[in-house]
């Protein structure tokens, strides 16, 4: 992962490369140890002074799928019944596999490749619960560690996944309308385990459905999913979310179905 410090000019560097507090006053400018898992090619994470962290995406996944650019022609019915062709690329990109899970004429238009642009997401280094939670919208609501961005339940206004499911690729993503993105839990990188998966955009972290201060399935969780304990970023317990252990549709999981604990920052 690519890390950088807003350094003051009292700090001094550790082992890790994080600056630390020198007992000045002037704070702390060290990033969480779970930054570390996020791919160092796609994503960039930086100190913002000594109480904020920036991330910055190329929104691109670290893992194959089928939604790469290929040789091969998709074309989907549109919602008007019109023909949605995505074409032909010259060569197989590195990165793309066969459809397993979904097929070409169930896939969403448009490939992986397409999305040239970033998104960025500003959160608190310390974040904290909130006084009440606040729903989700569409869109972006956090950053997983491949680089890719996370959506939650629905497929557009008021509209359940369940109708998209069938353009799910085999780690539960899918094009459009900006970019690729994952509703459902990421088998690419955690699949019934403790992996972390993100990072959501009130700014706490998003696990998988176990739990690695017991090892299980964590019996404790709140309406979205959190609670508070240790994990194996820290040795202090602090609150996170996992995917919860609640099968969708006879066989997903959806990474993040209820709402922000926390409040929410905009990814752009």
């Amino acid at each position: 992962m690519a890390i950088a410090g807003v350094y003051s000019c009292t700090s001094s560097d550790d082992d890790n490369g994080s600056t630390t507090d020198d007992g000045s006053g002037n704070g702390t400018t060290e990033l969480h140890a779970a930054f570390a898992e996020f791919d160092s090619d796609n994503v960039t994470i930086m100190m913002s002074g000594t109480s904020s962290v920036n991330i910055e995406t190329n929104g691109l996944p670290n893992h194959t799928s089928p939604y790469w650019s290929s040789t091969n022609v998709r074309t989907i019915t549109g919602p008007n019944g019109n023909a949605v062709v995505t074409g032909p690329a010259a060569t197989d990109h590195p990165l793309y596999v066969d459809p397993i899970i979904t097929s070409g004429d169930q896939m969403a238009p448009g490939n992986i490749d397409d999305f040239n642009g970033s998104f960025s997401l500003t959160v608190p280094s310390s974040p904290t619960l909130a006084s009440s939670s606040s729903t989700t919208g569409l869109g972006a609501i956090g950053i997983a560690v491949s680089g890719s961005v996370i959506y939650n339940d629905e497929e557009g206004p008021n509209v359940p996944l369940d109708s998209a499911v069938g353009s799910l690729d085999y780690t539960a993503a899918h094009t459009g309308p900006q970019s690729y993105h994952y509703h459902l839990e990421p088998k690419a990188f955690t699949d019934d385990d403790d992996a972390l998966v993100g990072i959501i955009s009130d700014g706490f972290f998003i696990y998988g459905r176990k739990c690695t201060s017991t090892g299980t399935y964590p019996t404790d969780l709140d309406a979205s999913g959190g609670h508070t304990s240790t994990t194996q970023h820290t040795t202090t317990a602090e609150y996170h979310y996992h995917i919860q252990n609640t099968v969708y549709l006879n066989q997903y999981y959806i990474i993040f179905p209820g709402d922000y604990q926390g409040t929410p920052n905009n990814i752009q």
